[in-house]
């Protein structure tokens, strides 16, 4: 088990910190945009820098003052950092603990046959499977993998992905996976922190971050682009929100009647009605912009009597269907079940 408790550490005008994880046998994805602290937790968890403040323990070993190499962690970067003039082979053998390993994990990551070849000369995704293999094949006690897709192409990524939450979770050690990108981090991890400004925001299952943010900035940085402040008009068996012009029938929350809240509601689960059936929450607007993304559409609807916008998302066989257009009247409806209320808006 790694236990990260009260970790600190400052650059100039930067805190992370403090950080209070604890990671057992599985795959935490740590979920984040640039600059908000990602690689800085993992570089003090793996000695690269000294926090200064705080514990790291891992299974039950304190590792204040232990180098890297005597940590029992091993640190991956994204750009894998193999030696150039060496061979695949060569790489993986560094750092094995026995030279077995080599061929097994080579077949297990599928690069049996670049093991031959140069670092330099091979692709960026076998360059990456390579690293992987390599801090493998030390049989870490703990793994950390600092955006390792980061620089492979989309077709590459999603594969790789795809590969290696299986491949992870066999492990059995504790594993951090440092991602900015919410669906690689989702795919991947058994739990997801989030992390903004050197803290954790939220950290618990994909769902229920995605469900339940507990932050406006969780909800946003996941996906939930639709993030508006309100008024609670009624609790308990009435729970309802003034939004605008609008009462919103809303799930059962904490907060007390005249507060001002934020509320959420991921554009998946916005419905355009139809009229073929009487639904909660309907609002008329007007189609404002749609924009095609290969898998699915954005369409933006400015609701009548607000200026906010709700973003909806459709697939392209529900697009079609509905023939949508700029500036085209619709109505929308926001199930009262996928409504998320937040807290308390200042």
């Amino acid at each position: 088990m790694l236990a990260i408790s009260e970790v600190k550490k400052a650059y100039g005008a930067f805190d992370l910190g403090p950080i209070d994880l604890t990671v057992g046998t599985e795959v935490l994805s740590v979920l984040g945009p640039s600059g908000c602290g990602k690689t800085t937790l993992l570089s003090a968890i793996a000695g690269v820098v000294d926090p200064d403040a705080g514990t790291v323990t891992l299974n039950g070993t304190d590792l204040a003052g232990r180098s890297p190499e005597e940590r029992g962690t091993v640190l991956v970067f994204q750009d894998g950092a193999l030696f150039p003039h060496m061979t695949a082979r060569e790489n993986v053998a560094y750092a094995a603990a026995s030279i077995d390993r080599v061929e097994e994990l080579a077949a297990t990551l599928e690069v049996g046959d670049v093991l031959d070849q140069r670092a330099a000369t091979l692709s960026g995704g076998e360059r990456q499977r390579v690293a992987l293999a390599r801090s493998l094949a030390a049989d870490p006690d703990a793994l950390l993998l600092d955006e390792p897709l980061a620089n492979l192409d989309a077709p590459i990524k999603r594969r790789l992905r795809d590969e290696l939450r299986p491949l992870l979770s066999s492990l059995s050690i504790p594993v951090l996976y440092v991602t900015h990108d919410q669906h690689e981090a989702t795919a991947i991890g058994d739990r997801l922190a989030v992390m903004a400004d050197g803290a954790i925001q939220q950290c618990n299952t994909p769902g229920e971050v995605f469900a339940h943010p507990a932050t406006p900035f969780v909800a946003s940085f996941t996906g939930s682009t639709n993030l508006f402040r309100a008024r609670v008009a009624g609790t308990d068996e009435n729970p309802t929100l003034e939004w605008a012009d609008h009462e919103l029938d809303a799930p059962d929350h904490e907060s007390e009647v005249g507060e001002t809240i934020e509320f959420c509601i991921r554009p998946e689960y916005v419905v355009v009605e139809n009229g073929a059936r009487e639904r909660p929450n309907v609002l008329d607007g007007r189609v404002r912009r749609v924009v095609f993304e290969g898998d699915d559409y954005l369409v933006d609807v400015a609701p009548e009597s607000t200026d906010d916008t709700i973003q909806v998302t459709l697939s392209p066989p529900v697009y079609d269907r509905l023939e949508l257009a700029d500036g085209e009247r619709v109505r929308l409806s926001l199930p009262s079940d996928a409504i998320h209320v937040i807290g308390a808006g200042e």
